[in-house]
């Protein structure tokens, strides 16, 4: 499921239903100011805008540290390939040697047998001896390379594996990243048609405060929650708190004194325990309504 349909479900999106639906702020007698539902609406779209240029900006990075991946796995497997390669050779070397020094031997034993001295047979045995020493340690040599061979068989095995799930990550992430820019662009230039229709509709004042805001915390308006400015987390004073609740106008907007966030107010989301007929929240009876 695409993240797009998930956040359907999100605050963020449901203040969005609220926002576009002109009977949301009068359904339980409670006022808002007509700016503020706007400026919900806008903040809905920019988030979804900046979450779509983050996606479309992060993915490309994403197949390319995938590419850097399957380089290195590539690489290592290289590196095996090639000390698989230094050991075939250095047993071709060693299994040549062993040829000469038995060459050798064979010929000394027949200078051996026309040998007239015994310092000659014993000088012609001196060397025959060192030439067996001499097969005899290049074929210990040759049964190590054996054993090197072997393990490196085992981790060009795994190294084979891993360039292959890395190449088949690859080629299925690129496909996934592909599609998932080009729906991703459509709904920006969607979102973006949206911002620019409803930017124009907003008192320009309100309009530059919250491009302030945004600017400076990322979001602009926040939810009023329990005394509580639900950005920030910092608690509202008890005035603030009463006027945003209680005021029956729709003339100001208020503002949290902590972090400046403009803020709206729900009660349906407040404090249910203290309320002895169940409330539906705003957005609940927006979809409800639909």
């Amino acid at each position: 499921m695409r993240r797009e349909t998930l956040l359907v479900h999100s605050h963020e999106m449901l203040n969005f239903v609220l926002s576009t639906d002109p009977r949301t702020n009068r359904l339980r007698g409670h006022t808002m100011h007509p700016d503020l539902e706007k400026l919900m609406a806008l903040q809905t779209h920019d988030v979804e805008a900046k979450r779509l240029r983050d996606e479309i900006a992060a993915l490309p990075k994403l197949v390319a540290s995938l590419e850097t991946k399957q380089k290195a796995v590539e690489g290592q497997r290289a590196v095996i390939l090639d000390l698989i390669a230094k050991e075939e050779a250095l047993r071709r070397r060693q299994e040549s040697d062993i040829k000469d020094h038995q060459a050798k031997i064979a010929r000394v034993r027949k200078q051996m047998d026309l040998a007239t001295t015994t310092v000659q047979v014993t000088a012609f045995e001196h060397e025959i001896a060192f030439a067996h020493g001499e097969v005899s340690r290049l074929e210990d040599a040759e049964l190590e390379s054996m054993e090197r061979s072997e393990s490196l068989e085992g981790q060009r095995k795994l190294a084979d594996e891993a360039v292959e799930e890395a190449g088949k990550n690859l080629a299925r992430e690129r496909s996934r990243a592909a599609d998932t820019i080009a729906l991703d662009k459509a709904a920006l230039a969607a979102v973006e048609e949206q911002r620019t229709a409803l930017r124009p509709q907003i008192e320009e004042a309100m309009l530059s405060t919250y491009d302030r805001i945004a600017k400076a915390k990322g979001t602009a308006v926040a939810e009023a929650l329990n005394q509580k400015c639900m950005a920030c987390q910092m608690m509202l004073r008890p005035q603030r708190w009463n006027d945003l609740r209680d005021r029956s106008n729709e003339e100001t907007m208020m503002s949290c004194d902590s972090c400046g966030r403009l803020l709206y107010y729900d009660p349906a989301r407040d404090a249910p325990q203290r309320k002895t007929v169940p409330i539906e929240s705003i957005a609940a009876s927006i979809i409800r309504s639909l």
